[in-house]
């Protein structure tokens, strides 16, 4: 079974696209007049050119909006389609979860004409991340088994610039560090439901941590000892984006 369909249900509520984010991706696919999604979730940032999505996950692909490009439910490791199938292939903070790393991007390869971009994080820099690193370790051990080191994922793409995405305060796309500035998000349940790290560790072993960061917040020590975040409105926690021309 696809990991997202036990995990996904909430997804589409609580990873609404970011533009800024959305900017950086976008410019990333350059002139690309045909694009696929792979990996494609419920469809965010795909540009107006996304000619096909490939999701494994059938919760995912319902949670598709009206007119959103065709979803072929299939898996990044074998992909249905002959070689060059669009100018550009995009994978967004998926490939931490394939099977076969090497398999997924050699079909990224196969499928792409001109470009591929890969939205990831380094698991180096996103270690430092706060809720990490002073509330919930367990997840960061989670992660430590699935991330992909980005130096090894630029060279299996043939060797990729490696651009930095800075996350913004407001981040409307709830990943793992999107609410960096707002601790309190992590206490909600369905934006950890949006979350594959804490979602995939079990909330059983988060609730310690949990305790502390509410208990923390309430006692305004997580604001005194982050006092130079609140001002902050960007930061560099990890997430890279990889783009390969072919």
């Amino acid at each position: 079974m696809a990991i997202y369909d036990s995990i996904g249900t909430t997804y589409s509520y609580t990873r609404r696209p970011d533009p800024r984010i959305a900017v950086k991706i976008h410019e990333a696919l350059g002139d690309a007049a045909t694009v696929i999604n792979v990996g494609a979730g419920s469809g965010s940032y795909e540009p107006p050119q996304t000619i096909l999505a490939v999701e494994p996950s059938s919760v995912m692909i319902a949670q598709r909006p009206s007119g959103s490009a065709r979803a072929l439910q299939a898996s990044a490791e074998s992909i249905p389609l002959v070689d060059d199938s669009a100018d550009a292939v995009m994978a967004l903070l998926t490939v931490h979860h394939w099977s076969d790393l090497e398999a997924g991007i050699g079909e990224l390869l196969r499928i792409a004409r001109r470009r591929v971009v890969v939205f990831t994080w380094d698991q180096v820099v996103f270690r430092r991340f706060w809720l990490v690193d002073e509330y919930l370790p367990e997840a960061a051990v989670f992660d430590d088994t699935r991330a992909v080191a980005v130096d090894r994922l630029a060279a299996l793409l043939g060797g990729a610039r490696i651009d930095m995405v800075p996350i913004p305060h407001d981040c409307t796309d709830g990943f793992g560090a999107a609410f960096w500035r707002r601790p309190e998000a992590y206490l909600d349940p369905q934006v950890r439901a949006g979350i594959s790290m804490l979602a995939q560790t079990g909330e059983e072993v988060l609730r310690p941590g949990l305790a502390r960061l509410s208990d923390d917040l309430s006692s305004g020590l997580w604001h005194e000892r982050h006092a130079d975040l609140l001002d902050r409105e960007t930061l560099d926690i990890g997430y890279r984006l990889l783009v390969a021309d072919l």
